[in-house]
């Protein structure tokens, strides 16, 4: 055994300084991150943890690959040190690129979160800025990734043809569908042109409305009244036309109909749904000076449409906004339908009317 060690023992050395290295520098790097972490919690209240817990993992593997490059050495042939000192730059060189990555990706997020947050504070609108986060956060992504390939001689070309400048759209075009170029192109013109910002309350459809949240490289984000999220793409969303009832005035004039029977009070019917009405304290009073001055009342009815078992009679009125609006309609139905009961007018509903005919049996018939 003693002869063993003596004859091993400058390679036995080596092995030990390896392992010793890679499990120090393990160590070292769960204590700087932990500490890391510790230290942003205190200071910010959304610490990038999920960032850190990432460059942990991509140095342990760092240490750990370059460790086993380390060992290799012993088993192979003094003539191929060269091409394990190859390997040993190469891994070194990707982990350094993917951790700066890492790191600079995190401090752009973490920058345009601050300005996101005083845009907010003070009352501003925050869609350019969180637009720009994305975009920001991808062009360091993917830069990080060109300056990877560029350690590989067969994908240096293209790395360094897209770091040039118009190689950038071109491999984009390559290797992305034509609908996420799409979305992309959308996103850049919601942002520039702002139809709509996040905050708004737009209608798409009947069944997509609701408050913008978020709009992202790909898709725009609306929360319903219902607490659910509808994620639609941005190509779909800039072909739509939409209702943005925060675009210009919020003022908002709501038509509150109801069907009423023909043999109902039809005078009375409008009297009593533009009283109620006019009695919400939600009710906007839209009218002119001149409308005021010739005595012309806050809510107008009117008797709009002849159907088969009913008669409809509309009110229009105005509220603040579009959740006001919304609010008043419910609560003039209620209230309406209360007063129609008490007053003997008849809501309508479909009804027909069916004729029996008895058919007389022929006297041939047995």
């Amino acid at each position: 055994m003693t002869e063993f060690i003596e004859a091993y023992k400058p390679l036995i050395i080596y092995v030990a300084i390896v392992i010793s290295s890679v499990i120090i520098l393990r160590l070292l790097t769960k204590f700087i991150v932990k500490w890391l972490i510790k230290k942003e919690s205190n200071r910010l209240p959304e610490s990038p943890v999920r960032s850190m817990k990432m460059v942990k993992l991509t140095l342990n593997l760092l240490w750990l690959v370059l460790g086993i490059i380390a060992l290799s050495a012993i088993f192979v042939d003094r003539d191929k040190d060269e091409v394990l000192l190859g390997y040993f730059k190469l891994a070194s060189y990707i982990g350094i690129v993917t951790v700066v990555t890492i790191i600079s990706a995190t401090l752009c997020n973490l920058w345009f979160k601050h300005r996101i947050s005083e845009k907010v504070t003070h009352d501003f609108d925050p869609t350019t800025y969180k637009f720009l986060r994305y975009i920001s956060v991808f062009a360091i992504c993917f830069i990080g990734l060109l300056f990877v390939l560029m350690a590989f001689p067969s994908l240096k070309g293209v790395a360094q043809t897209a770091l040039g400048g118009a190689g950038v759209l071109a491999l984009i075009a390559g290797v992305a569908s034509q609908e996420a170029l799409s979305n992309l192109v959308g996103g850049i013109f919601i942002v520039s042109f702002k139809p709509f910002k996040i905050g708004d309350v737009i209608k798409i459809t009947d069944t997509m409305v609701g408050t913008v949240t978020d709009i992202t490289l790909r898709h725009t984000v609306i929360r319903n009244f219902e607490n659910k999220m509808i994620v639609i793409p941005n190509a779909v969303i800039n072909k739509e036309k939409l209702i943005n009832y925060d675009l210009g005035e919020l003022k908002c004039c709501e038509h509150i109909e109801m069907g009423i029977t023909y043999d109902s009070d039809i005078t009375l019917a409008k009297k009593i749904l533009q009283q109620e009405c006019e009695n919400h304290p939600l009710i906007y009073d839209n009218r002119t000076a001149l409308d005021k001055s010739d005595g012309k009342p806050i809510v107008k009815t009117a008797l709009t449409k002849f159907n088969d078992s009913s008669i409809t009679i509309r009110a229009w009125a105005w509220s603040s906004s579009f959740g006001n609006s919304f609010t008043l309609k419910c609560d003039v139905y209620e209230s309406a339908k209360k007063r129609f009961d008490s007053e003997g007018i008849g809501l309508a509903f479909p009804t027909r009317t069916i004729y029996m005919a008895n058919e007389k049996r022929s006297e041939n018939e047995a």
